[in-house]
């Protein structure tokens, strides 16, 4: 694996990606001109409707969240900086570091790069450090040890192994945090969570740390994240365009003074908080009690548990854009299926933590962010609807709808992926396509998960499983909930066929005649 180094400053746009998007656009163009469609066709009437309305409204969002991003980078969060920096200069430093690492089988060169970082990040911060981490085996903790000897024989870096007796990361995230609680740490002590294929990139901790400091509320932050995918090059501009979408997305989210999720590859976090009991038992036994499954323990999703704590009690939280974290994803089998295996995860922890997080109401979660948690849940249907509309009017109305949804496609994702440029600040052209098909999926995936919460699986630690037994009861659950999927993608597409005019439903008058005579 290269070193991360190489990734740390994102990449400059270069006449040659402005050359390509200009040719892109100018096909596009001749596109227009050159190939049957009729999306400035005023007789397609409905069908051309349904993509302006919802692309109007998704559009806008992407542009509010654009301008909140540039507000937060330009405006709001320079003034933060420069108080840190002030900080930081005048010798302000936290009394302690604490690192919380939780790691399984990892690779060893990962674990090399990982270690070191931590190493230079406490040396630059210069201030004793405690790293807890909680293993699964004991080929983990030989590597740390050593690797601590040889790179940080005198420095004040005490190590505390915690091995786990039950599978799964949540455990051995509890029983980290419990060593820490035992430890008589101070309330205001950073700890920082991480997992064991984060790397610090210099400068980490002393853009993150001050802030503790000086806003008392805040008891929570994440940084950027870079990902560095060991696998087929696809995933690689998938992971860069996923971080470019949340690098817009948290900086939007950071300037109402919460964000939607800590991730658990790098967040960190007041120790006040952290060590509670009631916080150390949600991390390890987070459930949900669902109204057709019952109650479930969550296996994955514990950067959504830890934010929904903080969320609960109306703490602030922060996203600090100028400190910046490499997490490196080794993709070993079928990449295809462990996207798709990606996509349910991640869905699967949204759709959980979601409904609750909407509970707490606008006024305890502030309104912004709780209408973004709406809106994660509104855009998996409104993404299937011009899908649905153009190749239904394609097949029933006539084929010109097919040549127009494509560049329609084309000319909307590129617009979008204009916004994802400045982000990843270099131009891919892969990026519109991908963007779609990403889309796509994961509509269709938080579809298929709505009403399988409990079905989960995560390919780390042991490729766990949380499935029931395999009873009748079990079965008509099943069954029930392929049902209900039918039930609501066939309403879906009965109301998009409806709108567009290709089915008619009985006038008023007939349906007064059909239930009133």
């Amino acid at each position: 694996m290269p070193h991360p180094a190489g990734h740390h400053e994102r990449r400059r746009m270069s006449a040659a990606q402005y050359f390509k998007l200009y040719v892109f656009i100018g096909l596009l163009l001749i596109g227009f001109q050159s190939v049957a469609n009729n999306i400035w066709d005023s007789d397609s009437g409905r069908v051309i409707i349904i993509l302006g309305v919802l692309g109007t409204w998704r559009y806008a969002w992407w542009f509010t969240h654009f301008v909140r991003s540039l507000i937060y980078a330009k405006l709001a969060y320079p003034h933060k900086r420069a108080k840190a920096e002030d900080l930081w200069a005048s010798g302000w430093r936290p009394r302690e570091v604490i690192y919380m690492m939780t790691t399984f089988h990892e690779k060893r060169d990962i674990t090399e790069h990982v270690i070191r970082s931590i190493v230079q990040e406490t040396r630059s911060v210069g201030v004793p450090a405690r790293l807890f981490v909680g293993t699964g085996h004991f080929s983990d903790e030989r590597l740390i040890t050593s690797m601590i000897n040889r790179l940080a024989p005198n420095d004040d870096i005490e190590v505390t192994f915690v091995r786990q007796n039950q599978p799964g990361k949540r455990v051995a995230i509890g029983l980290a945090l419990r060593a820490i609680s035992r430890s008589m740490v101070h309330k205001d002590t950073p700890v920082v969570f991480m997992d064991g294929d984060s790397i610090l990139a210099p400068g980490c901790l002393e853009r993150c740390l001050p802030h503790f400091h000086l806003d008392r509320e805040m008891h929570a932050l994440t940084t950027d994240e870079m990902g560095v995918v060991r696998g087929p090059r696809w995933m690689q501009r998938w992971i860069d365009l996923r971080f470019a979408q949340r690098h817009l997305a948290m900086q939007s989210h950071a300037l109402s003074g919460k964000v939607l999720t800590l991730t658990g590859r790098m967040s960190v976090f007041r120790a006040e908080k952290v060590t509670r009991p009631e916080f150390v038992e949600l991390i390890e036994k987070d459930h949900l009690t669902h109204w057709l499954w019952g109650r479930f323990r969550f296996l994955s999703g514990d950067d959504k548990s830890s934010w929904y704590v903080l969320l609960k009690d109306g703490a602030r939280m922060m996203y600090v854009p100028d400190a910046l974290v490499w997490t490196v994803d080794v993709v070993e089998g079928d990449p295809y299926e462990r996207s798709i295996q990606n996509l349910l995860r991640w869905s699967g922890n949204m759709l959980r933590n979601g409904s609750r997080a909407i509970a707490l109401g606008p006024r305890r979660v502030g309104f912004f962010i709780w209408w973004c948690i709406v809106d994660q849940r509104i855009a998996m249907w409104t993404s299937l609807c011009g899908p649905l509309a153009m190749i239904s009017a394609g097949f029933v109305i006539s084929p010109v709808f097919f040549s127009s949804y494509v560049l329609w496609v084309l000319s909307t994702r590129l617009l979008l992926s204009m916004f994802l440029f400045y982000y990843a600040k270099r131009v891919d052209l892969a990026f519109p396509f991908i963007l779609y098909i990403n889309q796509l999926a994961a509509a269709v995936v938080k579809i298929y998960i709505l009403f399988r919460l409990p079905m989960q699986r995560w390919a780390n630690r042991q490729d766990q499983h949380l499935n029931f037994e395999e009873t009748l009861k079990w079965r008509l659950k099943t069954l029930f909930a392929s049902y209900l999927t039918l039930i609501y993608v066939s309403a879906l597409f009965f109301f998009v066929l409806v709108y567009i005019g290709v089915l008619h439903p009985p006038p008023l008058d007939f349906l007064k005649h059909l239930f009133l005579d």
